[in-house]
């Protein structure tokens, strides 16, 4: 399969700007009263996992934190990816896996989940703070013995800076599909730098239109043809799907995912970032889907701290071969 660089966001992108360009041609109006009237903007939404949700104050407004503490060992704190409607539901079978095993949390980021949602523009700053926050908590919880952790996707990045800026909290870094290693995304800029494009953020997230996009590019349909991009298959997991859309229709729930978008999440520094990582890292991606190109990887591959596995799964492999990535997390 050819690789191709992660198409989601530009996909996205192009998404809203056909749907702000039928607005402008005189659908506004209509598209406006549908999503004032007709679509509930306050779906049920359950707890993403089976245990207690703590919400933690930080620099980064009120985060939530999913936890159990049984079992023994280190803990382990997963992080979800980022896109339009994510959330700790992501990394639920990772979760349930080692769930009474060993001490197992789960973070939503700010302005997704649980996680306070207010109006405002996300940076990777606020994510690594977030991170910092539930990692502090956890080590609280936990005698202050240093802890394993996982991301998906874009979080990875946000993982690393963490650990590179409070390396005592961390004893090991798992990746799954991480980005940063296609030609696209990979970049050695100043540190703290992102590729957010203003004017984008200020023409996505206006109310009243701002919510009316959002609820275009959340649609039912919308979001299961993102999910076969992600999965590589139509074959994806339907609880994801449900549980994205009631994610993606809460109060609040555009404002991040309009800072995505706009490029505000994407640091301009992830090969700098996991070039200075001296920890054990753990990266296991898989081969199908838009989420494929890894041509930096290799590299890294060859650092003794990096051990690199794929499968032939899409970007979500813990959703179709859990037991594999679990087996590969272990070894």
């Amino acid at each position: 399969m050819a690789h191709r660089p992660h198409s989601v966001l530009p996909l996205l992108a192009r998404q809203a700007a056909k749907v702000l360009s039928l607005a402008a041609f005189g659908g506004a109006g209509a598209w406006l009263a549908y999503s004032r009237f007709a679509v509930d903007h306050r779906v049920p939404l359950p707890r993403a996992l089976p245990d207690p949700l703590d919400e933690l104050d930080s620099a980064a407004g009120v985060v939530a934190l999913y936890g159990n503490a049984t079992g023994d060992g280190p803990p382990l704190l997963l992080v979800h990816s980022v896109n339009a409607a994510a959330s700790a539901y992501e990394v639920r079978p990772l979760y349930l896996h080692f769930r009474g095993e060993r001490p197992v949390y789960a973070l939503d980021l700010p302005g997704f989940g649980a996680s306070e949602r207010r109006r405002r523009r996300y940076t990777p700053g606020l994510m690594v703070e977030a991170i910092h926050t539930a990692t502090a908590e956890i080590r609280r919880r936990h005698g202050g013995v240093a802890l394993d952790a996982l991301a998906l996707s874009l979080s990875a990045e946000y993982l690393a800076r963490a650990a590179l800026e409070r390396p005592e909290d961390f004893r090991s870094l798992a990746l799954i599909s991480p980005t940063g290693f296609d030609a696209r995304l990979s970049g050695r800029s100043p540190p703290g730098g992102h590729r957010g494009k203003d004017g984008l953020f200020a023409a996505l997230d206006r109310p009243p239109w701002g919510r009316a996009l959002f609820d275009a590019l959340v649609s039912r349909p919308s979001m299961r043809f993102f999910l076969e991009k992600t999965f590589g298959s139509r074959d994806i997991d339907e609880g994801l799907l449900d549980y994205g859309y009631a994610s993606a229709h809460q109060p609040g729930a555009e404002h991040a995912p309009f800072s995505f978008i706009a490029g505000h999440l994407f640091p301009t520094d992830a090969t700098a970032l996991y070039e200075a990582l001296t920890l054990p890292v753990r990266v296991i991606h898989g081969t199908r889907g838009d989420f494929v190109d890894y041509r930096d990887l290799p590299r890294f591959a060859r650092r003794p701290n990096w051990t690199v596995a794929r499968l032939p799964t899409g970007a979500f492999p813990h959703f179709e071969d859990l037991p594999a990535v679990t087996r590969f997390l272990a070894a």
